[in-house]
């Protein structure tokens, strides 16, 4: 009898601490939240707010393999399926020089760039070195991604090849080195997936935020939030000049046949802007 009222009590107790847990739960348009919360910092929503817009719902890509280049997500801008050069262009407003081959587009003759403006963005480029490797340093495999046309992720062939370390393959180059060396051989796809934040001037031409980049190579974190010094040159640590908010997605021909393969991007809003 003792156990049966001390079950009945306990029970009690909790469903009344339950209760309490959602004390000032409303729902909105069929979702729960709170009302009566404090304010989030931003002044516009309560924390745990039914009236919070939705994230957007975006069907995922797939993986790509050595033999099959994945799927973009649902939402990404196509630069590069394998089949045109329409997206593209040489640096003076020219077709892009670049061939297609087996479903690659391999370097040649000049730099490219996309024919559309991009600022804050997701961006996936695949690229394959050429094999089997010959040179040594920089002159094995070298190309590179531009972000903004300006802002250079290295494109090389490291694999049991050594260079300055802020050349080497995912270095933002000429100013940091990779925080590891993730290349696989050449002759094999690798990948980097890429977050981008575009730099903020002030109306001097100050600058307000850099330019911060996130990448991982072959699924690896290579570069977490770095930032840019400016923008890239030769012997140059970078230097910053003011520009607008956006610019194009660049690669570069730097005298080796880089194939590459499956580029998509996804423009990035900040936060809660709708």
């Amino acid at each position: 009898m003792k156990n049966k009222i001390l079950s009945i009590t306990l029970g009690l107790a909790l469903l009344t601490f339950s209760r309490s847990l959602f004390a000032g739960e409303v729902t909105i348009n069929g979702i729960a939240g709170f009302k009566d919360t404090p304010m989030q910092p931003d002044g516009k929503w309560h924390v745990h707010d039914p009236d919070r817009p939705q994230p957007p719902i975006v069907a995922p890509g797939a993986f790509s393999t050595q033999d099959q280049p994945g799927k973009p997500p649902a939402d990404a801008i196509v630069l590069f399926d394998g089949k045109d050069l329409s997206q593209w262009r040489d640096k003076d407003g020219k077709p892009a020089p670049w061939k297609i081959e087996n479903g690659a587009m391999i370097s040649a003759k000049s730099d490219i760039v996309s024919t559309r403006q991009f600022g804050d963005i997701q961006l996936h480029v695949e690229f394959c070195e050429p094999s089997p490797a010959s040179a040594s340093g920089q002159g094995r495999g070298n190309s590179g991604v531009f972000l903004m046309g300006r802002y250079e992720v290295q494109v090389l062939d490291c694999y049991e090849n050594k260079t300055y370390a802020d050349g080497a393959t995912a270095g933002l180059y000429g100013q940091h080195p990779p925080l590891v060396n993730a290349c696989l051989p050449p002759g094999q796809w690798q990948v980097y997936d890429i977050l981008f934040t575009v730099p903020r001037f002030e109306t001097n031409g100050a600058v307000k935020t850099p330019a911060w980049v996130t990448v991982f190579h072959n699924g690896i974190a290579v570069q977490n939030h770095q930032s840019f010094r400016g923008s890239t040159g030769w012997k140059s640590p970078g230097k910053y000049q003011p520009h607008g908010p956006e610019g194009p997605v660049g690669l570069q021909f730097h005298n080796d046949p880089v194939r590459f393969r499956n580029i998509w991007v996804r423009p990035l809003q900040p936060a809660d802007e709708p």
